[in-house]
């Protein structure tokens, strides 16, 4: 009794485990789902010209593919956007007009039917009851490229656009990093120290302002990371396939660059290498008997600085 009991626990465990292997060999199709638009509602006016288009998110769905056109899909004069997506929300920016959008889930295997359409309508309003859209780079980029390219999205009725840059999060506007007016909407600005820079926009036309866009952020960092320690195997230890490499984890590291050399100690093991480690360990499972294999570790950080390299140890297989 006591075994047929075990049993009726067993195999539901193991078929959901099978059931969950197969769902990462095999990508489930979403063909027959249907997309839920939430926001705009069907018939929708505003007077803000910024957009944001979200639907229900479908399991299994990898993008979202969002079509919007003036003035509907029947008689449509123009193709507004369509564009693939890889969240269930979009912020866009239109002109006032009359529209109609809709939305179809893709993975890479397979998609959804596009949604039945719904319409809405941007009105004309004044340019002090709008706010900028920001483009790139994405909020909170850490990078070490001192040449930044910002850019935002255009907003009807604006002559030029302001960009400001700071240090301090605006605190006090009279010191800012950049204060510039352009007619285009992007900006090339070159930061200087490693430090984090706040950013945003205002439209302008004659003696109005659109409101200020959000408050943005961009870290300038050009400091590598510290030296890997490496941890076994130990140099000249006689090792039989496969060896686990290892080494300690290096503070501010996001991931590793692993180099594997020949016997030289300077030609790369083959084509795979230098090889990007997210962890702190690779199993190693290649070469001959008696080869001596020489290997050494760099860090590499969010901003993609490299640290300088262990030390170069190695191993030898038996």
């Amino acid at each position: 009794m006591r075994k047929h009991m075990l049993q009726w626990v067993i195999i539901p465990v193991l078929l959901a485990i099978m059931a969950s292997a197969c769902k990462e060999i095999f990508e489930p199709s979403i063909a027959k789902h249907d997309v839920a638009l939430l926001s705009p509602a069907d018939n929708y006016i505003s007077n803000k010209y910024s957009v944001m288009f979200w639907v229900e998110p479908i399991d299994d769905a990898l993008f979202y593919r969002l079509q919007v056109v003036s003035p509907d899909f029947d008689t449509m004069d123009a193709l507004i956007l369509d564009t693939l997506i890889n969240t269930n929300k979009f912020s866009f920016t239109l002109d006032p007009g009359e529209y109609q959008w809709r939305v179809s889930a893709e993975n890479g295997s397979s998609k959804t039917a596009y949604s039945l359409p719904r319409s809405f309508i941007i009105n004309f309003s004044s340019i002090e009851q709008q706010r900028v859209m920001l483009s790139a780079p994405a909020n909170h980029l850490i990078t070490n490229q001192a040449n930044i390219l910002f850019r935002w999205m255009s907003l009807f009725g604006a002559d030029q656009y302001r960009l400001q840059i700071d240090t301090n999060n605006f605190a006090d506007e009279s010191a800012m990093l950049v204060n510039k007016l352009t007619s285009n909407i992007e900006m090339m600005e070159v930061l200087t120290r490693d430090q984090v820079y706040y950013w945003r926009v205002r439209a302008e036309a004659d003696t109005v302002q659109s409101l200020w866009s959000v408050i943005n952020s961009v870290r300038f960092d050009t400091t590598p990371p510290g030296r890997v320690s490496l941890k076994t195997p130990l140099k000249g230890e006689r090792r039989s396939l496969p060896v686990v490499l290892q080494w300690n984890t290096t503070p501010s590291a996001k991931r590793y660059k692993l180099y594997a050399l020949k016997s030289d100690s300077s030609s790369l093991f083959d084509t795979d290498f230098p090889l990007i480690v997210n962890g702190t360990g690779y199993t190693f499972n290649r070469g001959q008997p008696e080869d001596s294999i020489y290997w050494k570790v760099s860090a590499i950080d969010e901003a993609g600085n490299e640290g300088e390299s262990s030390e170069l140890r190695n191993f030898i297989l038996r």
